[in-house]
């Protein structure tokens, strides 16, 4: 199968992950104009929503937590910002109504849940993120963390990423693909993925060590990368800045990848 998922040029839904393509990851990407309205329901998953651009107003209920409203939120017009973004996480059972005030576009991040952990509905403020530099000289990216394993979920871990012009990024290629604790964890993995300016194009490679899977993509704006397994580096052409959005989920919340052996000298430079 191919690991590339086009985007849609028109339309409310920007880009999709097939139901059952992955076992534990879903994935899709919205825009909504102004006045819009975007129903979720998160039926036996948990969800994280991440308002990409644009604002919003959240309200919804969830099953013995009552109901929630997040009015008037989002404080950035581009993913390309130096901002991160505001996020919701819904508890399984949880439905909600997500109303445009502006032109907006909206990632809904799935993973399975859990109702005996009682995770109730939280906004996910800005300012709670943690963000980091990762790398070093061309290797030098710039990490926002949304859904860490230090925040509560059952098994959704959510990251972004901005990678500068000419920069390689989840490099040197790494896996999390067993379950190997504390060696590596299995997760699943999604690549969204946005490019500035929106004419350009980034290269993405997903390969094993026995090659088993091994596919090179040129992957343009709003496109989604599938990451079942293997190791899945990402490099961005000179002129072009790279977003992309990283959904994680697997049996155990956990990330511990595992570089490859054959590029690991890199981390020696």
């Amino acid at each position: 199968m191919s690991l590339l998922v086009k985007s849609n040029p028109r339309g409310r839904t920007l880009v999709e992950l097939a139901e059952g393509e992955l076992e534990y990851v879903g994935f899709a990407a919205y825009r909504l104009s102004l006045g819009e309205t975007l129903p979720v329901r998160a039926n036996e998953k948990e969800l994280c929503l991440v308002l990409l651009s644009g604002r919003v107003s959240i309200k919804g209920e969830a099953p013995g937590q009552g109901a929630f409203d997040w009015d008037n939120i989002g404080d950035r017009q581009s993913v390309f910002e130096d901002k991160s973004p505001f996020a919701a996480y819904l508890p399984p059972g949880s439905q909600a109504q997500v109303v445009a005030l502006s032109d907006v576009q909206l990632a809904v991040c799935a993973a399975p849940g859990s109702t005996a952990e009682h995770f109730g509905p939280r906004l996910i403020k800005p300012q709670t993120m943690k963000r980091s530099v990762r790398g070093k000289g061309a290797n030098t990216r710039y990490v926002c963390d949304i859904l860490p394993d230090t925040e509560p979920a059952h098994s959704l871990l959510v990251v972004e990423v901005r990678t500068p012009s000419g920069h390689s990024s989840s490099y040197p290629p790494h896996k999390h693909d067993t379950d190997d604790l504390p060696h590596q964890s299995f997760l699943e993995e999604t690549y969204y993925h946005q490019i500035n300016p929106p004419q350009g194009f980034v290269f993405q490679r997903v390969y094993t060590d026995d090659r088993s899977i091994d596919q090179a993509m040129a992957v343009e704006n709003s496109d989604l990368v599938i990451v079942p397994k293997g190791y899945h580096p990402v490099s961005v052409p000179y002129g072009y800045e790279s977003y992309y959005l990283n959904v994680m989920a697997g049996p155990k919340r956990v990330w511990q990848f595992h570089n490859d052996p054959q590029h690991s000298w890199l981390l020696d430079l």
